[in-house]
């Protein structure tokens, strides 16, 4: 039988109680105000993902020395200036009910204008894999390593005056600690280097240097890679080790990620820590089990989490304590208070796509946004309605974005009707639903469908919208979400009968034969390819004019599924 009991427990870290186990976990936004200032689009932010009613909201980064500000749309936390805004972020949380820690960072080598402009630091000099074309990083001398650790514990200070109730130090997905504790970019010979051990010491002073700050009662977390998920990189073993001297350093929590940023020689089940749609939800639960089974302290898991039901699952059966629950917060906020109030199935699960989250924020330099979320990143500028005047508005279009206007239209409180030509709402996601792993796409089309029918919005599908129905209906406002054309390709024998389009393939019109050549290697492309592959086509090539498939920049999903049609 499904329960909420174990998840919505209360739990006492120190002087924090929380009134659950669910926590949204650190996650980048780049809303920052000039000058590494608090924005009102960081309060707006925040308050909307608190509002969910998460026991505890962790911030994004917040850069603990100007050498670590990882770019001029983070927040920073090096200096008393910081004070005033970082009080408004804590209180905000507070309003809604939630508990609020600080997360304590520095980027070493992983910043692009850091190494741009030859500041970027490190425990040695070492190129990084995602910036290397920039150069190396300087290595670090003692001097700057004492510095950095007095300046953990002095922004550790601050975020106990702007009046958070936590804070958490980052120690992994290669940045600064986990640069340290990495012997892929840490070769030193003093006592920062060495073993395993000895690569450890500067995450245990900077432990020491909060927990001294901050005195005994105030709580401390560390989050950590529970293994690094690169070929000779440490392992779950390895971390187990030094998990007694984490926390006789100070730390309360264990926060238990995994994986890097920082290394190309990737193991295949990880490609990296923002795990894409290909892995189950809970997939790497058992680092947490790992690290929960020689700790002291609560532990939380994180990895693709959706469910609330779920998470009640890995608790109960001793995975760990809490549960941190990243891009779901940034696709439906509510997805907690549905499951309590007895209607989960109003939830907008998160995709994994990466689109407006690590892409948009990493590869794009954009702020947060969500694929499936027009609001995320954008909540100053959506009313909170109703419009003062009711319209009639029509829709025409009932892809993501005509469904996506008509919801949006009628929370605002106006009469909307949607126009859809096919048989059914969607478009072309529910093409793009057909490919492996991808079929919470068909469950995202039907959610947001029936939410517009919950609102009220009346849907009339297999049908065009013409000049006459027009004049005759009198919308007051039209809004146009007919879709893009498709691209055709201008090859000689386009037009033979042996040639048909992706669609035709993914809806079952045409079935794939022994040799088949995909022309395009992007998302539609590849995909195409992988269901083909999917259905026991054996010969499958691939054409695309560019040197390298378009698909590789897309977090984690691009590589895997490149990867996966070479093998």
């Amino acid at each position: 039988m499904k329960t909420l009991n174990n998840l919505l427990k209360p739990i006492r870290i120190k002087s924090m109680e929380l009134k659950n186990r669910v926590v949204m976990p650190p996650m980048g936004t780049s809303l920052a105000g000039p000058d590494a200032m608090v924005s009102d689009a960081n309060i707006a932010y925040i308050k909307r993902r608190a509002h969910g009613g998460a026991g505890l909201i962790i911030t994004e980064i917040v850069a603990v020395h100007p050498s670590g500000h990882v770019s001029p749309s983070a927040l920073g936390g090096w200096d008393d200036k910081f004070i005033p805004g970082l009080s408004k972020l804590a209180e905000t949380v507070h309003d809604q009910g939630g508990k609020i820690a600080m997360q304590l960072h520095h980027c070493g080598r992983e910043s692009y204008i850091k190494l741009k402009n030859k500041q970027a630091i490190a425990p040695s000099a070492i190129p990084s894999f995602l910036y290397g074309f920039l150069g190396a990083p300087r290595e670090m001398t003692l001097e700057e390593i004492e510095e950095i650790i007095e300046a953990f514990g002095k922004t550790a200070l601050r975020a106990q005056i702007a009046g958070f109730d936590a804070v958490e130090l980052h120690g992994a997905h290669g940045y600064l600690l986990m640069q340290f504790l990495s012997a892929h970019s840490n070769q030193r010979t003093d006592k920062y280097g060495g073993d395993f051990r000895g690569r450890a010491r500067f995450m245990v002073e900077c432990l020491r240097a909060v927990r001294k700050s901050v005195g005994n009662d105030f709580p401390v977390s560390i989050r950590i890679s529970g293994e690094e998920c690169v070929k000779n990189g440490y392992t779950i073993s390895d971390m187990q080790k030094i998990v007694p001297d984490l926390i006789a350093a100070g730390a309360d929590v264990i926060n238990v990620s995994f994986g890097t940023h920082g290394n190309p020689e990737v193991n295949n089940d990880t490609p990296n820590a923002s795990a894409p749609i290909e892995y189950a939800p809970g997939f790497k639960s058992h680092l947490a089990r790992k690290i929960k089974d020689v700790s002291t302290v609560p532990v939380i898991s994180v990895g693709r989490y959706t469910d609330p039901f779920f998470m009640d699952e890995v608790i109960a059966r001793g995975d760990a304590d809490m549960i941190a629950v990243g891009r779901q917060h940034l696709a439906d906020p509510d997805f907690l208070k549905n499951a309590i109030e007895g209607h989960p199935e109003c939830t907008f699960e998160c995709l994994a796509c990466n689109q407006g989250c690590i892409e948009g924020l990493t590869i794009d330099l954009k702020s947060i946004r969500c694929a499936i979320n027009p609001q995320t990143g954008q909540e100053l500028i959506y009313p909170e309605g109703p419009a003062k005047t009711s319209r009639k508005v029509w829709v025409i279009g009932a892809g993501p974005a005509g469904l996506t206007a008509a919801s949006e239209a009628a929370r605002l409180g106006h009469k909307v009707t949607l126009f859809e030509r096919d048989k059914h709402t969607g478009g072309n996601v529910l093409y793009a639903a057909k490919a492996p792993h991808k079929e919470i796409y068909a469950k995202y089309i039907k959610t947001l469908t029936d939410k517009c029918k919950r609102q009220g919005v009346e849907i009339k599908l297999n049908t065009n919208v013409t000049e006459e129905m027009l004049e005759k209906g009198k919308p007051e406002a039209v809004i146009l979400a007919i879709g893009a054309d498709k691209t055709a390709c201008p090859a000689e024998g386009i037009g033979s009968s042996v040639v048909c389009d992706a669609w035709q393939i993914l809806n079952g019109e045409v079935k794939g034969r022994d040799h088949v050549v995909v022309i395009g290697g992007g998302l539609v492309g590849m995909e195409t390819a992988d269901y083909l592959r999917d259905k026991g086509v054996k010969y499958i090539t691939i054409v695309e004019m560019l040197t390298k498939p378009p698909v590789l920049p897309q977090a984690a999903h691009g590589q895997m599924l490149y990867r996966r049609l070479q093998a």
